[in-house]
């Protein structure tokens, strides 16, 4: 809460007492009717193009009490970057970029967790490879983005079949360069996520060889700047955004067709792509509490990374999370 707000409560118990001592106060107009505390603060909140943020008024969850400045990244990487800079309040990511932060001292704070889809996470190969299985990988040409769930992926189902990094040529690409290596036949597989798995399948027949079930979490955690913690009115705002998130989410899991046919305006891309990542999600959307489980889930990825040399030491991720905030189910 800032002085000035603080400062206007005053005057205003002090007018509003005068004016009941002279018995004038049902006189009293409108307009100076207390408004909510929240009223002029703003949630700065990180967004994905064509994510949950986008469906607020299709689901009746966009009249909040306060306002809400959407901010649009490419990566949860940029978004923690954000929040250290202090121009953002809360966003979205995988599990893998607060991990990453520890190492900088630029640590958010993860807040809930929003379980998602894991099939939308896949080894991918061209149409007519010859490829049946990880193993087969060994001495092939394989596209990934670093220090996201497709690096965690490739490194873990290349452990499991007894091989590392050292056993593949590992090609890190950004989603749209790797995109493009794929669609002209540089890479044997790519391990890849979202919306690029449907156009590849659609524009080159793309197969999938693995999906990331059994080796993703499927969770995405919501994470805050610090320093907005410590403001009461803005934790306040940021337990409502959460509250009314769950309700979106749950209006995305139940409503596949508008959902599919928005999406597909918003990017650009053919409505039946977002029909087919519908139909081949794994477990619909929940917004969740922070549980133990989480926390050891992260910590299984960050131990990953150490072992497999990602990182420099191993990391304790216990003390970037904040449990302070309780989810009810949607209403």
């Amino acid at each position: 809460m800032n002085h000035t707000i603080k400062q206007g409560q005053f005057n205003r118990r002090g007018f509003l007492g005068a004016l009941g001592v002279l018995g004038l106060s049902s006189y009293l107009p409108r307009a100076l009717a207390a408004p909510s505390p929240l009223s002029d603060l703003t949630l700065a909140v990180a967004t994905y193009r064509g994510q949950d943020s986008y469906f607020n008024d299709d689901a009746g969850t966009s009249n909040r009490p306060y306002k809400v400045d959407f901010a649009e990244f490419a990566g949860g990487n940029l978004i923690v970057e954000a929040l250290a800079a202090g121009s953002l309040d809360i966003g979205a990511m995988s599990e893998i970029p607060p991990i990453f932060s520890i190492q900088s001292h630029r640590e958010p704070k993860l807040i809930a967790v929003l379980q998602g889809d894991v099939n939308n996470q896949v080894i991918l190969i061209p149409k007519d490879s010859t490829l049946e299985s990880v193993a087969q990988l060994k001495g092939k040409r394989v596209g990934y983005v670093r220090a996201t769930t497709s690096h965690y992926f490739l490194i873990k189902a290349l452990k499991e079949q007894g091989l590392t990094f050292n056993d593949i040529t590992a090609v890190p690409l950004t989603p749209q360069d790797g995109f493009s290596a794929f669609q002209s036949g540089q890479l044997d597989a790519w391990v890849i996520y979202g919306v690029f798995i449907q156009l590849a399948k659609f524009r080159s027949g793309a197969r999938v060889l693995k999906t990331a079930l059994g080796y993703l979490s499927g969770n995405y955690l919501i994470a805050a700047r610090p320093a907005a913690l410590q403001d009461p009115l803005r934790k306040q705002a940021i337990q409502d955004y959460l509250q009314r998130q769950a309700r979106t989410l749950d209006w995305m899991n139940n409503n596949p067709e508008p959902w599919a046919a928005k999406s597909a305006q918003l990017l650009g891309v053919d409505k039946a792509v977002f029909t087919d990542m519908y139909n081949s999600r794994s477990q619909p959307y929940k917004l969740l509490d922070v549980s133990e489980q989480a926390i050891a889930s992260q910590q299984e990825v960050a131990d990953l990374f150490f072992n497999a040399g990602v990182l420099s030491e191993r990391l304790d991720v216990s003390p970037l999370w904040d449990r302070q905030f309780k989810l009810l189910p949607p209403l």
